[in-house]
């Protein structure tokens, strides 16, 4: 009987725990996103102005962050980065790096899941569950704004996440630079692909850290090592490096 108590108040205690941060999460988007990025599945932004805006998910490890938020602080560049709540929770130092050096945060799930197969309440549980992670280890506000894991959207997942007030923001191009040398990748070819999707508002994902089943000697990061090249070559065409925070008069 003692040992079903102390259950049941363990029990007790663990779900005014999850009550009490369901609340929380439930009003965890304190600026909701433009109303001109809900209702669709952005891949380029609305805007006729040379921008070009860099974003790096981040659900693997830290490879190549140190050396990225270098390049884009000696070239003065600002960029979005959209972690996993898994990563937040496991690299809470490198969002924290992030958020210190002055760039947006966006919303990347907390699992990494396919949402076509999530019920509604679990699709919802990874925006929220992740914005936490978020909040936790920045110790900042994060964007209004969510990619689904591999950038697989429908309308109806689109519909729950602009409900939490964010939008959703994928991509122009994916530059591949994650697949790695031993996925056919370069540093020219990362740079090749940015390139060829440059137009006014074009969205280019890059990733931070070496992919999960990448062999021992391709541990390392295509996107870091282009990042230079890619932002002098934006420029060099005429484009201005977009930050997103912008889009909320925030920038």
């Amino acid at each position: 009987m003692h040992r079903l108590r102390a259950t049941l108040t363990t029990f007790r205690a663990s779900l005014l725990a999850t009550l009490a941060t369901l609340a929380t999460l439930g009003a965890a988007v304190a600026a909701p996103a433009p109303p001109t990025l809900l209702g669709q599945e952005v891949r380029r932004l609305p805007v006729e102005e040379r921008v070009v805006a860099l974003t790096f998910n981040a659900a693997w490890d830290e490879t190549g962050l140190a050396a990225v938020l270098a390049t884009l602080r000696d070239r003065s560049a600002p960029a979005t980065f959209f972690p996993t709540g898994q990563y937040a929770e496991q690299h809470p130092g490198a969002v924290r790096a992030v958020a210190a050096a002055g760039h947006g945060l966006g919303n990347h799930s907390y699992s990494h899941p396919h949402f076509t197969g999530l019920r509604p309440d679990r699709a919802r549980a990874e925006v929220l569950r992740a914005d936490a992670a978020i909040r936790a280890a920045a110790g900042a506000e994060p964007l209004p704004f969510f990619r689904f894991p591999y950038s697989e959207t429908t309308p109806e997942a689109i519909a729950r996440v602009n409900a939490l007030g964010f939008a959703d923001l994928e991509f122009t191009t994916d530059t591949n630079g994650y697949l790695g040398v031993s996925g056919g990748m370069t540093i020219s070819r990362v740079v090749e692909r940015a390139m060829a999707a440059l137009t006014p508002g074009a969205l280019l994902q890059l990733h931070v850290g070496s992919a999960e089943d990448a062999p021992a000697a391709d541990r390392r990061c295509l996107d870091a090592e282009a990042l230079p090249l890619i932002i002098d070559a934006v420029r060099s065409h005429g484009y201005r490096i977009l930050d997103l925070r912008e889009l909320l008069g925030d920038g």
